[in-house]
């Protein structure tokens, strides 16, 4: 097929040696450089050259100074009022406004901002680089965070909508803005509203030949960044393999406690590309309970040891999504596109550690690759799990990812949970309040340290939707809420953590409320030289077990579901026509109301009862299928919105089943019974038979 010339373009500019330095030799690092490196997974292969470490910058709680000492687990990182200034100084303490001036960071370069996040900073930030006297950036807080090169006009001439999924990713911007003597960020605002930030900064060896940033660089790099921003937005398409060579493939019928090496090649090589896809009767099993063993080099430990449905960051289960280093296919194909590179040898197992035959079809795409002893890495990911954890918001713990000793390289994490709290909405069933701390080369404190779980995947408030960009997302969250299995990924790209001596990732449990019986399974992704060490421990049959959603589970009317009274929707419909009752554990009490409307303009009448006179929100929760359609709604006559004003709910959601909440405008009821009418409008060409699965009705009240 041939090829675009921007897709040559690209090919060429990243088809440099591993250990080569991001510039030319002799030649200063430029922000056109460090656009490059986003689509560059090869240069994850060696040690940085020229070396650098990452840094962070955020709101964390400020008292958290002593490991393990009585204020590690404080929380007061970004709401206001924080006991401590979340910055690193006050420059000028609030005037009679509340508005005073803060100093987020101050760095000697030579060095680079590499990620922005903010859930919903206020305010306004200036930053000044080098020695200039007049900032680079000086407007809304917000938008530099989120949208970072916006407010110049050298963006003209790149593709806007683009930048939105690729350089911007979801709360985070990725826009690279290198310095060479000096960065320094200050934020002006109110201490009482929402400041909640990370500044991630790469810190060059001295002596490092940078190129300063300015606003015209966008159009000398123009071409670059839109290159690289459609690798980013279609990595599947778009990122062009380096190696002219013939993918061996391979295949293999695996039986119950059966194991088979299915793949060995001979270096010095790497697998550019790997691709799995499992058959078997349920799948899910199956992709907990397949292990996969990649072993380079003759080391009797794979160096990739993990379930094949976990290895590929979306499970449980087929979760489709795209992002630079993994896709999941709807059709059940994996792909991952972390280069693994080996001096001698690689040998692919497979192990059927279940109870049920699988069968799987593979490839593995060859790169030439020359080993440099002196800085080449192996690739490596090993999975571990906790089950029957007890999540708190007293009881706070920190989850080791990955506890190493060694050199290498830090690129990327996952987070597979299992989440059986009640409560049927984000404040209450929240898993992810706490923060990941990242010890690196023996330091006594963390230089990353976070504001939250979320905050760490890119996105904010604990929300639920499913999401995926290049390099974070949420391919799965069962509802309602972040109940049920959830599943987050981010990839450190152009924000890798080197290490030379060690690296101790931790992430936080710290959930909105007590919840026993809460499974954690993790991922650190890493590259590391010969000889790295690991607390990693053998994958036991216990880790492996089974999970399920607790069975018969009643929704919690606790935190954000206070003050209201749950219905089974079966309890309140006024008509069973066309209508039954599906089992299921996602569903609570263990079943849910399903309604086969026969054509477009069909109701379904709920009769809603309301003890006192007062001020309610009526809230539906209802099952996001493939086989689901819209809904218009009527309560006691008169046509109602959801809270933000959509006349509509959609329930078609395709290659997911999950349970959401859909809350009506407040309304003024008085004591009694008043009628809800749900009217079916139709369901997209590709659903034969529409279904709308109610599972209960809640009864909110706000007026307290």
């Amino acid at each position: 097929m041939r090829k675009p010339l921007a897709f040559l373009c690209l090919t060429a500019l990243l088809m440099l040696p591993a250990c080569q330095s991001t510039g030319a030799p002799g030649e200063a690092i430029s922000t056109g450089d460090l656009y490059r490196e986003m689509a560059d997974l090869l240069r994850l292969t060696s040690f940085p050259d020229p070396a650098y470490r990452t840094v962070q910058f955020s709101s964390y709680d400020h008292r958290s100074r002593v490991p393990g000492g009585p204020d590690w687990f404080a929380n007061s990182d970004g709401f206001g009022g924080e006991p401590i200034p979340n910055f690193e100084q006050v420059l000028s303490e609030p005037d009679g406004e509340g508005i005073g001036e803060y100093l987020i960071a101050d760095v000697a370069g030579p060095g680079a901002i590499v990620r922005l996040w903010s859930a919903a900073i206020s305010g306004e930030i200036r930053l000044y680089l080098d020695e200039g006297t007049e900032p680079v950036f000086d407007g809304p807080a917000i938008n530099f965070f989120h949208c970072t090169l916006d407010g110049y006009a050298e963006i003209e001439g790149l593709d806007r909508e683009r930048l939105e999924k690729t350089v911007y990713q979801r709360d985070a911007s990725y826009a690279p803005i290198p310095f060479a003597r000096r960065m320094r960020l200050e934020w002006s605002g109110d201490l009482k509203t929402i400041h909640f930030y990370q500044v991630q900064v790469r810190l060059y060896a001295p002596g490092t030949r940078i190129s300063t940033f300015s606003p015209g660089d966008l159009a000398v790099y123009a071409q670059t960044i839109d290159e690289v921003t459609q690798v980013l937005a279609d990595p599947d398409e778009r990122l062009v393999a380096r190696s002219r060579e013939k993918a061996a493939t391979f295949e293999a019928a695996l039986e119950p406690g059966s194991s088979e090496e299915v793949l060995t090649m001979e270096g010095p090589k790497a697998i550019e590309r790997l691709t799995l896809k499992l058959e078997a009767g349920d799948m899910d099993r199956a992709l907990r309970q397949t292990l996969l063993h990649i072993r380079f080099d003759g080391h009797p430990w794979g160096q990739v040891q993990s379930p094949v449905g976990d290895f590929f960051g979306a499970a449980p289960g087929i979760n489709p999504y795209r992002s630079l280093p993994f896709s999941v296919h709807p059709d059940g194909t994996m792909v991952c596109r972390f280069v693994m590179p080996f001096a001698r040898s690689v040998s692919i197992r497979l192990e059927n550690r279940g109870d049920q035959a699988v069968s799987v079809q593979g490839s593995a795409l060859p790169l030439p690759f020359t080993w440099d002893a002196g800085s080449s890495l192996h690739f490596r990911a090993r999975w571990r799990a906790d089950h029957e954890l007890v999540a708190s918001n007293r009881d706070v713990q920190d989850l080791p990812f990955l506890l190493a000793h060694g050199r290498g390289l830090y690129v990327g994490t996952t987070s597979i949970l299992l989440n059986p709290n009640p409560v049927p909405t984000p404040s209450g069933n929240w898993w992810g309040e706490g923060d990941e701390k990242v010890f690196v080369d023996d330091e006594a404190h963390p230089s990353i340290f976070g504001t939250g779980s979320e905050d760490y995947y890119n996105y904010s408030w604990s929300a639920p939707d499913i999401f995926f960009f290049p390099y974070c997302g949420q391919p799965r969250n069962d509802g309602p809420g972040n109940r049920g299995f959830v599943s987050n990924y981010r990839w450190h790209i152009l924000d890798p953590i080197p290490f030379t001596r060690n690296i101790r990732f931790f992430m936080e449990l710290y959930s909105h409320e007590r919840t026993p019986g809460l499974s954690y399974a993790r991922i650190g992704y890493h590259y590391a030289a010969p000889g790295i060490t690991d607390d990693h421990l053998a994958i036991m049959p216990e880790d492996l077990r089974p999970l399920e959603l607790p069975e018969g589970w009643q929704p919690a009317a606790r935190r954000g579901a206070r003050n209201s009274v749950m219905h089974p929707a079966e309890d309140l419909v006024t008509d069973r026509r066309n209508t039954e009752l599906r089992p299921g554990r996602l569903w609570a009490g263990g079943r849910i109301l399903t309604w086969r409307p026969r054509s477009e303009g069909e109701t379904k009448t709920f009769r809603l009862p309301i003890a006192e006179d007062g001020t309610y929100r009526i809230h539906i929760t209802a099952a996001l299928t493939p086989d689901s359609g819209r809904l218009a709604m009527r309560l006691n006559g008169e046509p109602i919105t959801l809270r933000g004003r959509q006349e509509q709910i959609d329930l078609h959601r395709p290659f997911r089943t999950l349970l959401r909440n859909f809350a009506l405008q407040d309304q003024e009821l008085a004591k009694g019974r008043h009628i809800l009418i749900l009217e079916y409008l139709g369901a997209p060409s590709v659903v034969e038979r529409a279904e709308i699965g109610i599972d209960f009705i809640w009864i909110q009240e706000v007026g307290q």
